[in-house]
């Protein structure tokens, strides 16, 4: 079974779900990862109404196209950050409210309990095929997104912090993502973070204390997304081969990084991306450093069968040449893992 290829639609939200729909599959995809903003994926509508759910699966059929994740990056976000005016931008006016922090955060954490359900309602309407996928993944429903973090301020160790304070981060942490995630256990819904700067897990001894804190809470997962690592220089293949079983889903994006200093170092100099001099910048799929022959190896050693979704980035370029390449390139990437030895045949 060849894994699907798919697009993250987060980057594609000026377009209505129908026009990119058509043009989703024109320019080489098999299926959507559905962000909830734009007019992708409307939580409230998911799970109140059937008849949204059974509409929008026949708006992917009609485009001949499949969706395997919901993706709910933008309000996980808020569940543990320390809210600010940029949240403001990312947010809904619902969720955003009044901008009281408080309001902000317990509003992000019921949106995800909902979203939990309507992820539900959703793929239980799924075509036959989908469900045929959802079970030779041992049966995940999947929501990808963001947690935030209560800590990220205190990275950069000056003034120093305390061994305490982290532990604490951790706590709320745990304290924030309990409730959501029995919910998610009680729908039978996986959730998957996306490693990332800025949120609660950012490298692999991160992750490793996130799934501490919530007790390796049985619905709480990854989404494993390359380039947030190669730039950092964290082994991303060595955090596949600790969290194999764990990837709920796979982000194809690349991302470059200089062997040499620049003007603007790692931590980006408040500079935009695509700024000339950065030390890194994301790219197109194969056009930057991530070994993803390395990570189809080690998906395969874990039996990922989930979609392969490219999440398009890449400043200075062209997003729909780039995505029409991308899904080319990811296409001839993949390869299943061999049933017999190379060498059975000597012994014939």
């Amino acid at each position: 079974m060849t894994r699907p290829v798919c697009l993250f639609t987060g980057q594609w939200a000026d377009l209505p779900l129908e026009t990119l729909a058509k043009q989703a599959k024109g320019l080489g995809y098999e299926g959507l990862e559905l962000a909830v903003w734009g007019d992708h994926f409307d939580v409230d509508a998911a799970e109140n109404d059937d008849s949204y759910c059974e509409r929008h699966w026949n708006l992917l059929g009609e485009a001949g196209l499949d969706a395997y994740a919901i993706s709910t990056h933008l309000v996980g976000q808020a569940t543990c950050d320390r809210i600010d005016d940029r949240h403001k931008s990312i947010l809904s006016s619902r969720i955003w409210g009044d901008g009281n922090p408080a309001g902000v955060r317990a509003r992000a954490v019921e949106e995800l309990q909902k979203t939990a359900r309507a992820a539900r309602r959703f793929f239980d309407k799924a075509p036959d095929k989908v469900r045929k996928r959802i079970d030779a993944c041992g049966g995940r429903v999947v929501v990808n997104g963001f947690t935030g973090s209560p800590i990220w301020h205190l990275l950069y160790s000056f003034p120093p912090a305390s061994p305490v304070q982290i532990e604490e981060g951790y706590a709320e942490f745990a304290t924030v993502w309990r409730p959501i995630l029995d919910v998610f256990e009680e729908q039978g819904v996986f959730f998957a973070l996306e490693v990332h700067p800025t949120e609660i897990a950012f490298d692999v001894a991160t992750s490793r204390r996130t799934l501490e804190a919530i007790d390796h809470h049985p619905n709480f997962g990854f989404n494993f997304d390359p380039s947030h690592f190669g730039y950092q220089g964290v082994d991303y293949l060595g955090f596949l081969r600790e969290f194999g079983d764990l990837i709920f889903n796979v982000h194809v994006k690349d991302v470059w990084w200089s062997d040499a200093p620049t003007p603007i170092g790692v931590f980006g100099g408040h500079s935009d991306f695509g700024t000339d001099g950065r030390f890194w910048d994301f790219r197109s799929p194969g056009h930057g450093r991530i070994d993803f022959e390395g990570i189809i190896r080690l998906l395969n050693h874990a039996n990922y069968q989930g979609p392969l979704t490219v999440e398009w980035e890449d400043p200075m370029m062209n997003r729909e040449h780039g995505a029409r390449e991308a899904a080319e390139f990811v296409k001839k990437l993949d390869f299943a893992q061999s049933g017999v030895a190379f060498d059975a045949a000597f012994s014939e």
